[in-house]
This record gives structure tokens, sequence and C-alpha cells, in this order.
């Protein structure tokens, strides 16, 4: 039961020998979502030993180099890869012509469809769902048209008690309304309350990608007790006034953000290359928030399975 983050590129406009662009890969119960591409991405999937193939959804954020130029290089190593299935981006609009113009360079063309599947920023927005996770945009604050992107769990249906069943001698045939919550009445019509008969699913878990943004407290009610929140630090509070006129936050304003969502865990990233220690930023984070950690290339986030509170 898998949900965990690959951290492929940390750094903001210019990369760094340590720091590529920015570029994630979310496992969602082996569902793997790339969020960004920035450039070089295809390169630290080798690196970090991540099959492309498994990727299906690719969602960009907005059209800022370090953002999305990677994708050309990962469409085309996709199809010498003989790729069969749809992919599927979820972007800016703009990104569409850029694709297709990529796209009709090739003497053949790609050996697999591309599906596009546009953003809007006028709210949020489901933008994906299965029967285990939904994907959810959501407008940021920056220089140009950009979102982020929350990542949930469905809920689970509720676990049975195997003795308790097998005592009672419960029908197969009732057990999946058993699961989603109804009582189970036998045939002489006594009530077995589903509290008996069932234990509490895990939590659902979620993750939220706050991509290049300034401190917009707006999003606060969207990401609330958010499991795992990467927000982008472009700058420690030196930086604070060239923050503001670039439409990027903190360290500092990140941790707040935090704080003020409940969220469980924070990433910083999306580093600008001035900093060769990243140490000042978490110090100054960890005085708003404490359970703060840097995003730092091929670092493995794991949310665990926990209980309903």
């Amino acid at each position: 039961m898998t949900f965990s983050l690959t951290i492929l590129g940390s750094s903001a406009a210019l990369p760094t020998p340590y720091r590529f662009s920015t570029a994630q890969v979310l496992n969602v119960l082996e569902r793997f979502f790339l969020i960004d591409c920035g450039e070089g991405t295809q390169i630290q999937f080798r690196r970090f030993k991540i099959k492309s193939s498994k990727i299906n959804h690719i969602f960009i954020s907005h059209l800022h180099g370090d953002h999305f130029l990677g994708i050309f290089g990962f469409i085309s190593s996709l199809n010498l890869l003989d790729r069969k299935q749809a992919l599927y981006i979820h972007g800016p609009f703009k990104l569409k012509n850029l694709i297709d113009q990529y796209i009709s360079t090739f003497d053949r063309g790609l050996g697999y469809e591309i599906i596009f599947q546009p953003l809007h920023y006028d709210g949020i927005e489901l933008i994906y769902e299965d029967d285990k996770v939904t994907v959810e945009s959501i407008p940021l604050r920056h220089r140009i048209p950009t979102c982020g992107f929350i990542f949930k769990e469905k809920e689970r249906l509720r676990n049975i008690k195997g003795e308790v069943i097998k005592e009672l001698k419960v029908p197969i045939k009732c057990l999946q309304q058993i699961k989603e919550g109804e009582d189970y009445v036998d045939d002489s019509g006594k009530i077995f309350p589903n509290k008996n008969l069932t234990t509490d699913p895990p939590k659902p878990r979620s993750y939220a990608f706050i991509s290049d943004t300034a401190k917009n407290p707006q999003i606060i009610e969207h990401i609330k007790d958010i499991d795992l929140l990467y927000h982008e630090a472009t700058f420690a509070d030196e930086g604070k006034k060239r923050a503001k006129q670039t439409g990027h936050s903190t360290a500092r304003q990140a941790a707040e953000i935090a704080k003020l969502a409940k969220a469980k865990q924070l990433i910083l990233g999306h580093f600008s290359n001035r900093y060769k220690s990243l140490e000042p930023l978490l110090i100054e984070a960890k005085e708003e928030f404490s359970n703060t950690d840097l995003a730092i290339d091929g670092k493995v986030f794991n949310i665990p399975l926990s209980k309903h509170n």
C-alpha cells in the first residue's frame, strides 16, 4: 500500500551540479504520476532506477522552462522504448501547441497517443479520478498562470473481522455490503451491528504539490490537514524582497503556510542556485514549523498508513 514521493529535481531556474530542475514522481498504490518535468528528468529516472514506462499521467504546473523543458526528451525516449499505451498530459493549454510542433518533426510520428487535458485557473478543479485516488488542480499566485496539485486517496472499505464472519457463517454475497458499512441481518432477522463485524480502514493519505507561488493564504483551506506538503522555498529570509518581485516564497513563508494548514510534514524545494548550503533555509523554516525537510534529488518520502482519529 505504497504512497511515496521521489524527488527528481529540486532546483529553481538554474540547475546546479547537484540539483536538477523541478520534477517529482509520486507513487500512489502503484499508480505513478510525474509532477513537472524539468530539463534532465529522464536522466534522473535512470539515475534513481525508476521505470519511465510506469508513467501514464504527467502534471505540468506552468510554462516556465525549469518546470517543463524536459518533457520533449521524455516523450521522445518513450517512443524509442516502443511505448504503446496512451500518455496523459495535464498542463497549460499552450503546452499542447509546443508538443504538437515537436511531434510534427518526427519522421513517422509517435507510436503511442498523447491525450492532452488543459488546466484551468479559475478555482480548484478535479482533473483526475479513478477508483483509488483523486487529483485536483489549485491556482497559485505566480507571474504567469500556475497550478498546484493535490493528490488524495479515496476512503477504503472497512476491514472484515474474519473470525467473527466465520463464526456467524455470513454468506459471501453479504460481505461487500458489510465492507461498505451495512449491518448484517441473519435468516432469523437478528441484526449484527457493523462495528462488531469490521474495523476501521486506514486513514486516506494525501499530498499537495505547491509549485512556484508567492505566499498565498488562499490555498490553506484546500490543503488543510494534508499529510505531506511540498511548498516552493526559492529564497531564505535575506531574499524576501526578491521573492516578492518574482512571485516566489521564502522558506519561512512556506513554513507559515504549513503551520496554518496544520500539515503533518513540509518539504521545501525549488531552491535558488545562490545557495550552496541549504541549511539556512531549513533552520528558518523550522523556526515556524518543526517537521520540515529538504527536497534533495533522489530522496524518497513515504507516507505510512495511520488510523482514523
